[in-house]
Parts: C-alpha cells; sequence; structure tokens
C-alpha cells in the first residue's frame, strides 16, 4: 500500500467576525449596567420581583461571559498539546449555554406554577418601567448577535440568552398593565409559562446541535452523503474508505479520508483544487486526504465501521 500524500486546505478556514468581541464586550456592560438598576429599584420599591428578576439576569451575564471567554480562547494558536488550539471551547461553551436556558426555564416555570395558586400582589408601575427598560437593553444585545446566530452556535447561544430575557420583560410588562386594568393577578403566573414554552422551543435546537457537536458528529450544515458522493466521482478514484468529518469549534469543520486512485498519485494540483472545492461546497476548511494506489493491498482502515 502507498501513502503518497496529505494535504491540509487551510485557506477556508471560517471564522466568526472579529466586530463579535466587540459585541460580547457592549453586551455584558449592558447587562451589568441593568442588573445594578434592577437590583436598586428592587431595594427602593421593596419589590422581591425586581430583586429576583436581577438575580436571573445576572446569571444570565455569566452565560454571555462564558461565551465571550470562549470566542477569545479560539483565536489562540495551537500548541504542541492542543494541536487544534482552543477552538472546540466554543462548542462547549454552546452546550453550557443551552444547558443554562433550559435551567433558567425550569426555574422560571416552577415557580409560576407556584404562583398560579396564590399569585402575589405586582408592584405594577415600577416593575413595567424597569422591565421596558430591560426590554430595549436585552433587544439592543441580541440584535448585534443576530447576523452570527446562523453561522455559530456560540453566538446563536448568547443571541437566545437576551431574546429569552427580552421576552421575559415583554411579558412582565404586558402581564402588569393587565393586572393593572383587570386585577387579575394570575395573569403573571401564565405569561411566564406561555415564554417559558417560547424559550424552550427555541433552545432546543441549540442543545441538540452543541451536543452533537460536542461528540464529534458531522455539523449540521454539512451532508456527509453529498461529501462522499463528492470524492468517489473525482477523477481517477476507484473507492475510498475511512472518511470522517467532524467539527473542530462551532465555524470550522475538519475532513480526513483515504482515497484509493489504482493510477498513481495525482499530483498536488488535484489534492489542492479538492480541498478548495470541499471547502466551497460544503463549508470544509480543514482538509486531510490520504491516497492509495496498490488495491491488492489491504488498508486495515478501509471497513467504514473501524476508526
Amino acid at each position: 500500500m502507498s501513502h503518497s500524500a496529505h494535504d491540509h486546505g487551510h485557506a477556508g478556514h471560517s471564522h466568526a467576525p472579529a466586530s463579535f468581541g466587540r459585541a460580547f464586550a457592549v453586551g455584558t456592560a449592558l447587562n451589568l449596567a441593568f442588573v445594578a438598576i434592577e437590583a436598586t429599584f428592587g431595594i427602593l420599591g421593596n419589590s422581591t420581583a425586581l430583586l429576583a428578576d436581577a438575580g436571573h439576569n445576572l446569571s444570565d451575564v455569566l452565560g454571555l461571559v462564558m461565551a465571550w471567554g470562549a470566542f477569545e480562547l479560539a483565536k489562540r494558536p495551537p500548541s504542541a498539546r492542543y494541536t487544534y488550539g482552543l477552538r472546540s471551547s466554543s462548542i462547549l461553551a454552546a452546550l453550557f449555554n443551552a444547558m443554562f436556558l433550559l435551567a433558567a426555564v425550569g426555574a422560571i416555570g416552577w415557580e409560576a406554577i407556584l404562583r398560579i395558586g396564590a399569585p402575589p400582589a405586582v408592584e405594577g408601575d415600577t416593575v413595567m418601567a424597569v422591565a421596558t427598560v430591560g426590554i430595549f437593553i436585552n433587544g439592543i444585545t441580541a440584535w448585534m448577535f443576530m447576523a452570527g446566530r446562523k453561522g455559530d452556535i456560540n453566538v446563536r447561544g448568547a443571541f437566545l440568552h437576551m431574546v429569552a430575557d427580552a421576552l421575559v420583560s415583554a411579558g412582565v410588562v404586558v402581564a402588569g398593565g393587565i393586572i393593572l386594568l383587570t386585577n387579575w393577578l394570575w395573569i403573571d403566573p401564565v405569561v411566564s409559562l406561555v415564554i417559558c414554552a417560547v424559550i424552550l422551543a427555541s433552545t432546543w435546537g441549540l442543545l441538540k446541535d452543541s451536543v452533537r457537536m460536542s461528540i464529534s458528529a458531522v455539523p449540521p450544515n454539512v451532508d456527509p452523503t453529498a461529501v462522499r458522493t463528492f470524492l468517489t466521482q473525482l477523477p481517477g478514484v476507484a473507492r475510498l474508505h475511512d472518511l470522517h468529518i467532524w467539527p473542530i469549534s462551532t465555524t470550522e469543520t475538519a475532513l480526513t479520508c483515504h482515497l484509493l486512485m489504482p493510477g498513481g498519485h495525482p499530483g498536488d494540483a488535484f489534492l489542492l483544487d479538492t480541498s478548495h472545492d470541499l471547502e466551497h461546497r460544503f463549508g470544509i476548511g480543514h482538509t486531510t486526504l490520504q491516497i492509495e494506489i496498490d488495491e491488492a493491498t489491504a488498508c486495515t482502515l478501509a471497513p467504514d465501521e473501524l476508526v
């Protein structure tokens, strides 16, 4: 068996825009300021609801900082120990944020269920005014992450955190207004449960994608069948095996594969062109191809079930 060449396509590596670093910084600062405002008015207005929401928003700041830290860690260069650098930290941050959001939904939902039977009095005007500020701050922060939410699940996690907080604040305003007009105290926990359902629906996809990426599944934006078909149809390729596609980070994908080419080594141009096509067609920016020439010599990794 002849092992002829390895090729790494580096030109196609995809990194999140540097502007997201500023978005994380601005978003963290805005939300910390809002926590301080909520806590202050909660103390002055003797509102346990505002104090509780300030604590909730402080925990969300932790999620934002986690995503920001992973974003910065992903920029670190490879080392002898961490040969891909710390790019996979962005996957762990996305998984953490998904679990964090689900835990927050559980806490809000449980509190709402407890309040349905005996809803407490709501301090309408103050709570509504502060919640309106929350809609604005969380809405602005979410908007800063909107552009990157589809291409990076770490950014999507931060985006969903901010959208969830904006929805909670909007629910407080709506519930507060209805209560002031009707004195229906049960509206507050019911609106909270509706918001929980919305957040849960939007977070479930983030959780599935982050879990799959954390165990090196093929990223959701890559069709492995299409990649296999593309490689088998390349000129000179008789068979392929040991095909692996996995995420290096939330924005980068790697591929390794053995190509059986009985006609001989195709040359560096073939390797470069194939890497270029994989990057542009499938978003795979880090490709390693191993060429095998002797069809009579079995490769130990030839069966697809072997790794």
